[in-house]
């Protein structure tokens, strides 16, 4: 849920005083003074890059083509600038090459018009040395144990070895911890006989995208902070050319700490209201109006709504590089790790109130017919990757119930890959004990699935936000 904006100033409810602000150029969010360096105070060479950066048609060069570097590859193509999208998949360049998209936030025909314009994908990475900028947008996953994996960063670090030329900005938008852009892409290029801030600059400034909703790659803010000074300038020139408005800090660390931040500040206040959730359905009262009667007050309160869980690429992973990062550097992050444990048991949580829902009316969950409604981790997105939904269905499946799973939006191979029976028909809901509303797609017709099923359990208060009140629907 996008957040509004917090005045600063001295006073009640922890607001701190703000920074001292200094006049900057349109497109420039305010910032410390000390963030970015006058022209003036630049290298002549260093400004001749800049003036080029900001004036001139220049080339971006992004390397993976994900749902992060493809919708970054296209908004450099709609500002007016060469592309060269770099991706060691063959078969995802030679289908973007060809207009078809794999990312939902990107159609076809607006991939087809960047490729129309000139924007160019490849497998050969020596074509990244054509490019002024190399923006790296590839995985950062967690490993088995929970530990950061900087694989993929690390390859395309050695990339940027073999590529990096004099005049480059190399910036890095992967998620993970303070220090990874001086640990990695400094080294990398320093590795390639360059000399930072004489032959490239290096930066890092975190990927924002929020997929399924209406914000575009070029309408949303970027944060952009150098290993130097002076690298931070390069970097907020060019990016000034990608996106309306950037917010330069000091450091690439602060750039790295910042979307760690945004993202645990939404994993903590989840699993807050979670665990809420628990309290209040002990006390046998209904959370979903007490958040909608704390949200009547208009300062000092945010809403945020329980669900099944959290999932995606953002909020379930990004706490953990600053909870793993912390723990190397002994401290403690209690707030992280106990909002990680709400969270990642929220499943269980639903299918015991599901069992229960069922006990109530005689039916043993072992032998329960069960459709789950949305399997993605959010509304209005074809993506599973941590879904909760998943979890759910799958305790479900382990404790006997026949699950079936209808999902508009999620291809049916990758449902089938959980072992799950699709339908793609609401009717289907009648031939079950109970419908779970998974994820909240606004294309499904939810009227519709309370008319069939005989039973639904909404985890994600969807029939209150629609104002449907059926007595058959049952919320978490």
């Amino acid at each position: 849920m996008a957040q509004p904006p917090t005045p600063a100033g001295d006073g009640p409810d922890g607001l701190a005083t703000s920074t001292t602000d200094w006049p900057t150029p349109d497109g420039l969010g305010s910032t410390p003074q000390t963030a970015v360096p006058a022209d003036e105070q630049l290298a002549p060479a260093v400004r001749e890059v800049i003036d080029r950066l900001r004036d001139e048609r220049w080339t971006v060069g992004v390397i993976g083509l994900g749902y992060v570097g493809l919708p970054l590859a296209v908004a450099a193509s709609q500002r007016g600038l060469d592309v060269i999208g770099f991706d060691i998949d063959d078969a995802k360049v030679a289908a973007v090459s060809a207009g078809h998209s794999h990312v939902g936030d990107v159609d076809d025909d607006t991939l087809k018009a960047a490729v129309h314009a000139g924007a160019r994908f490849t497998t050969d990475q020596q074509q990244l040395s054509e490019a002024d900028a190399i923006l790296v947008a590839v995985p950062s996953p967690l490993g088995r144990n929970r530990q950061p994996d900087l694989s993929f960063i690390e390859a395309a670090a050695a990339t940027i070895t073999r590529v990096a030329r004099p005049g480059q900005l190399i910036s890095l938008e992967s998620t993970t911890y303070p220090g990874t852009t001086e640990d990695h892409l400094l080294p990398a290029v320093q590795a390639a006989g360059l000399t930072l801030d004489t032959d490239v600059f290096v930066t890092f400034s975190p990927e924002r995208v929020d997929p399924g909703n209406e914000l575009t790659t070029s309408s949303i803010p970027k944060v952009v902070g150098g290993v130097t000074p002076t690298s931070t300038a390069v970097g907020v020139a060019a990016y000034l050319r990608l996106v309306d408005t950037v917010h330069p800090v000091s450091t690439a660390r602060a750039a790295e700490l910042t979307k760690l931040l945004e993202n645990t500040y939404r994993a903590v206040n989840i699993a807050m209201v979670n665990e809420l959730t628990h309290v209040a359905d002990t006390f046998g009262i209904d959370i979903w109006e007490v958040i909608d009667a704390a949200a009547s007050k208009p300062f000092g309160f945010q809403p945020f709504y329980p669900g099944p869980g959290v999932g995606g690429h953002c909020i379930p992973l990004d706490p953990q590089f600053l909870a793993w990062r912390a723990r190397e550097l002994r401290t403690p992050t209690r707030f992280i790790d106990l909002a990680e444990d709400v969270n990642v048991h929220m499943p269980d949580y639903v299918v015991g109130r599901v069992t229960r829902l069922l006990n109530d009316v005689g039916t043993a969950v072992s032998r329960a017919r069960i459709l789950g409604v949305g399997a993605a981790y959010k509304r209005d997105v074809g993506d599973d990757r941590e879904s909760p939904a998943i979890d759910v269905l799958r305790l479900l499946r382990s404790a006997g119930a026949t699950v079936t799973v209808f999902d508009p939006h999620v291809p049916p191979d990758q449902l089938a890959r959980h072992g799950f029976d699709i339908v793609d028909d609401l009717t289907a809901a009648a031939d079950h004990d109970l419908a779970i509303v998974l994820t909240d797609h606004r294309s499904i017709d939810f009227a519709e699935l309370a008319e069939h099923a005989p039973r639904v359990f909404d985890t994600r208060g969807v029939y209150r936000r629609l104002g449907l009140h059926p007595s058959t629907v049952h919320h978490l």
